[in-house]
């Protein structure tokens, strides 16, 4: 058993992103999760670190340490503690854990290294539970030096790369997987869907942002095309796509060229679902009617506030 720690304030969406990555993916405690088997980890966005799950407690020192005491790994390396009080739930203190639970590994024979250990035993605490595991990966973060405003070509309103990347993740992107963005804009999504190994398709109707995409594209990936298109009308094969991902104009902010929006978003819904097998559309209201009217099924669906003024609603459709 795995035991995960996530990012931000939202354990449905980071569970559904670590679910694109596990099997037996569930909820813990606030801030925890806990799976059964993860790959990849290190691409996952709102999942800071897999560790291999000793055991649970209460979230006091006493407790942990006697935890501590029956966890086994290879004595040849050395070791050290890593502890955190999850989004500071527990009012514990962090360095008091680990002095204690260094001790307890000292007085078992485990040679400690702080700077650069064999293992390293993670404590967790959060609100009525404490989790101990020995790390097996942390996530490759990275996101702050992709920002929007440090790629080539930028566009206000463009969407942070941790996003990014969990959307990407959830539609299924990794190697041998194709990731279709049919509103690419930016290139944000086909980007981090990139970096997570897939092989990345963007389709933009303003050969602006086709040109500004391709330059974002060359800069951080080896691969990846943008064509200029219709969103409702792509020149892709049937099932061509493993996973199809795009985020919506937003009514306030974006002209549509063409029609209505509603008519763009439900063709382009209906084109997704002939290319793909599966899909996320994020907008700034819920686009649910019109995704089941596309012969989608929501499968899931998440708010996630951005600022006073705009919360992305996302779909997760099957």
């Amino acid at each position: 058993m795995y035991l995960l720690e996530f990012v931000g304030e939202d354990d449905g969406f980071a569970l559904r992103e670590a679910a694109s990555r596990g099997s037996g993916v569930g909820l813990l405690a606030p801030g925890l999760g806990t799976a059964r088997g993860v790959e990849r980890a290190e691409t996952l966005a709102y999942t800071r670190r897999v560790c291999r799950l000793v055991g649970t407690c209460d979230p006091g020192i006493d407790a942990a340490a006697a935890l501590a005491e029956t966890t086994g790994t290879d004595r040849s390396g050395t070791v050290a503690v890593r502890c955190r009080d999850v989004r500071g739930l527990s009012g514990v203190d962090t360095q008091a854990v680990e002095r204690r639970l260094g001790s307890v590994l000292v007085d078992r024979g485990f040679g400690v290294d702080l700077e650069d250990p064999t293992h390293t035993l993670v404590a967790l605490f959060s609100d009525g539970l404490a989790a101990l595991g020995w790390l097996e990966t942390g996530a490759i973060r990275g996101f702050a030096a992709r920002k929007p405003t440090k790629k080539p070509f930028f566009q206000p309103g463009s969407m942070a790369p941790m996003d990014a990347r969990a959307l990407a993740n959830i539609a299924g992107a990794g190697p041998g997987r194709r990731i279709l963005d049919p509103m690419c804009g930016t290139g944000g999504v086909l980007v981090e869907a990139g970096l997570a190994g897939a092989d990345v398709v963007g389709v933009d109707a303003q050969r602006r942002m086709v040109a500004g995409s391709e330059r974002n594209l060359r800069r951080y990936l080896e691969r990846g095309s943008v064509v200029c298109g219709d969103a409702t009308s792509l020149p892709f094969a049937d099932g061509g796509f493993d996973g199809v991902v795009f985020d919506a104009p937003y009514g306030r902010q974006s002209k549509v060229e063409a029609g209505s929006l509603e008519g763009l978003v439900g063709g382009a819904l209906t084109e997704a679902r002939r290319v793909g097998t599966r899909a996320v559309l994020v907008g700034d209201r819920s686009w649910a009617a019109a995704a089941e009217s596309a012969g989608w099924r929501v499968t899931d669906r998440f708010e996630r506030p951005v600022h006073a003024s705009l919360v992305r609603h996302v779909h997760v459709l099957a």
